[in-house]
Parts: C-alpha cells; sequence; structure tokens
C-alpha cells in the first residue's frame, strides 16, 4: 500500500509553460461530526485540508467562434480530462460527452445564469486545473472546483453548489478557509466561523483511506428518503461537537466517537464501521461524511508504524497524520469560549 508522503511525492512537476491571467485556489475538506444531519442544521466540525485544487485561466484572441478548451490533471500530472465547449452557449464539442463532460457543462452554464456577463469576451479560453490530492480519495475535487469556478465568474459558490451539485455546503465553507471551522446550515442559509481546533492528543489521530470512492450526491439522496425525527438527533451531534472541540483528553475524544457513531447509525440503520470490520483494533474508528466510503478517522496510543501495519493488513491506506493533512490555523489567534477565533 503506497504511503501517503510516497503519493504526494510522486506528483510530477508541472512543466507548462503558460502564462495564467489568473488563478484559484480551494482548499479540499474533512467533515469530522455531524454527518448527514449537518444538511438539516446540526453544528459540526469541518476540517480544510493542506491540500486543494489550483484552477488556471488563460485568454487568447479569437478570429472565429470562441471556444473554451478545459484540461485537468491528477495528482500525478497527468491529463485525467479535457473537454472543449463553445462559449456562447457551452455546447460541447466533444464527438461523444462523457458524464463529467456534462456536468462540468451543466455548472458553467448555472455560473452564467447567475453571471449573465460570465465568459461573454469574444476570446478563446484555456483552463487548467491542478489537483494535489487523487481524485478518488474524496477530499473534495468536486467542491474545490465549484469554489474555483465561482471565484471566476464572480457568483456565489454556495448558490452554485446548491444548484448543481446539493449538499450541505460545508465543503465550500472548507475550500475558503484557512483552518478547522464549526459550520452550520439552516433555514437563513449558511453559517460558519473559524475554531481552533489543536487538541493535546492530536498526534494520536490519523487518517486512513478506505480504498473506495463514495457518491456523495448518492449518500445524501439515501438520507433525504429515510423517515426520521431529527431534532433531537440533531440537538445532540451539536451538543457533541462542541464537546470534542473541548476535550482534553484523548480518552474523553475517543467516548465522544462513541457516541456519536450510534446516534449516526442507529438513525441509519447500519451498524458502526467498527464494530462491523475493525473489531480488534485497539483504538476507535469514526465513519467521516458520507458512510460507507472515503476517509475515516482513527485514534491510536502506538506509534504511527503499528497504526499504518494494522491498516495496511485490512486492505486500506495510506494512513496519514493529523497534522500532514489538516490546515491549521497560526498562533496569533486565540479561541473564546464559545470555540469561535478572535484575531490580536
Amino acid at each position: 500500500m503506497m504511503s501517503f508522503e510516497s503519493t504526494i511525492s510522486s506528483q510530477r512537476p508541472r512543466l507548462r509553460e503558460t502564462k495564467y491571467d489568473h488563478t484559484y485556489f480551494g482548499h479540499g475538506k474533512l467533515l469530522l461530526s455531524g454527518e448527514y444531519f449537518i444538511m438539516d442544521g446540526a453544528k459540526g466540525i469541518a476540517l480544510p485540508t493542506l491540500l486543494g485544487q489550483t484552477l488556471n485561466v488563460k485568454y487568447t484572441p479569437s478570429f472565429d467562434d470562441a471556444i473554451l478548451t478545459w484540461r485537468s490533471y491528477d495528482s500525478s500530472g497527468d491529463l485525467w480530462f479535457e473537454s472543449r465547449y463553445d462559449l456562447w452557449r457551452f455546447r460541447c464539442l466533444d464527438e461523444k460527452p462523457n458524464e463529467a463532460a456534462l456536468l462540468l457543462q451543466k455548472i458553467l452554464l448555472e455560473a452564467r445564469k447567475q453571471n449573465k456577463h460570465f465568459l461573454r469576451e469574444e476570446s478563446n479560453v484555456l483552463v487548467e486545473t491542478d489537483l494535489e490530492f487523487p481524485v478518488d480519495w474524496g477530499l473534495g475535487s468536486s467542491s474545490s472546483l465549484i469554489y474555483n469556478i465561482a471565484q471566476w465568474a464572480y457568483v456565489s459558490p454556495f448558490e452554485l453548489l446548491f444548484k448543481t451539485f446539493g449538499g450541505s455546503g460545508y465543503d465550500i465553507a472548507c475550500a475558503q478557509s484557512e483552518g478547522p471551522i464549526f459550520y452550520q446550515r439552516n433555514s437563513s442559509g449558511p453559517y460558519w466561523s473559524p475554531i481552533v481546533f489543536n487538541p493535546p492528543y492530536r498526534e494520536s489521530l490519523y487518517f486512513v483511506y478506505q480504498g473506495r470512492k463514495q457518491n456523495s450526491r448518492e449518500s445524501i439522496a439515501r438520507y433525504k428518503k429515510l423517515n426520521l425525527e431529527k431534532n433531537q438527533i440533531i440537538q445532540d451531534l451539536t451538543q457533541i461537537s462542541q464537546r470534542m472541540l473541548e476535550s482534553q483528553t484523548l480518552v474523553e475524544f475517543e467516548s465522544l466517537i462513541a457516541d456519536h457513531e450510534m446516534i449516526i447509525a442507529d438513525a441509519l440503520g447500519v451498524e458502526p464501521i467498527q464494530t462491523q470490520f475493525f473489531n480488534d483494533y485497539w483504538g476507535k474508528v469514526k465513519s467521516l461524511g458520507a458512510w460507507g466510503g472515503d476517509f475515516m478517522l482513527v485514534t491510536s496510543n502506538r506509534s504511527k508504524e503499528a497504526t499504518e501495519a494494522y491498516f495496511t493488513l485490512q486492505g486500506m491506506g495510506p494512513v496519514i497524520s493529523f497534522s500532514e493533512l489538516i490546515l491549521m490555523r497560526n498562533e496569533n489567534e486565540h479561541q473564546n469560549q464559545d470555540g469561535n477565533v478572535t484575531y490580536h
């Protein structure tokens, strides 16, 4: 199983000589608490990642019908997506447009709907995106793309997300944040505030890739079909999120993980992931975001080598430490009693 260090170091340098006119960047994301219930008002802890996605734009004169050429490169520097569109109606010019090309078309059309002046220039446009993590990791390749396109088009990234992919919007908040946040969405819209989540036990926290990518849109659709009394669940998860932020010991944090897992498991009618697959593991295991794929959080009071060895035997990895993956705030920011950040 490839380690995180080798995965990142395998990225080839960007050797393209294009001088871009505009460059935009959005961070990746992980949702520590709240899960699906973030969409219905639960407050959760969301974690922007150090790794993200860049969107580069180059304009050149057009002497005919203006064309948008879109190229996306993965974390190894390889081209994984390419498509072309006319700029008048964003008609895809590919002979047989694939699902990704049609989804991008939908995003561009919605951005144009929100800003009628978007890409109305008589210029050819080249867009090249660079992803800093593997596409199948589920760290926010779609949300960072939405955020970057919204910056470029001068539209609301939240509205662009809600009209295309759907979801809670926590990933959009992460894309533009410089450290952990509390995120909540209610009837008046999304709300988030910066927090300091830098617990004394952070060296005992790891993120493990399960080896399969979860389709967030499908998971959200299944959740919305559930007939649940959500008010008490939302209150309980919000309280757990606050207590997670305040916890000072690994034992306390692990207890909160267990409580959180049980609440979600009962609501979804499934067993917690640790009960299903990791009964013999010495720490705690918590699903993140859409249950069943992508990353999980694990705690460990043993060495990283021992923790990696355990999950490698399960066919999972890489195992990434908290400090390797999560974007943290600087030391000049201080947390008040509510968990929010003040700046000095």
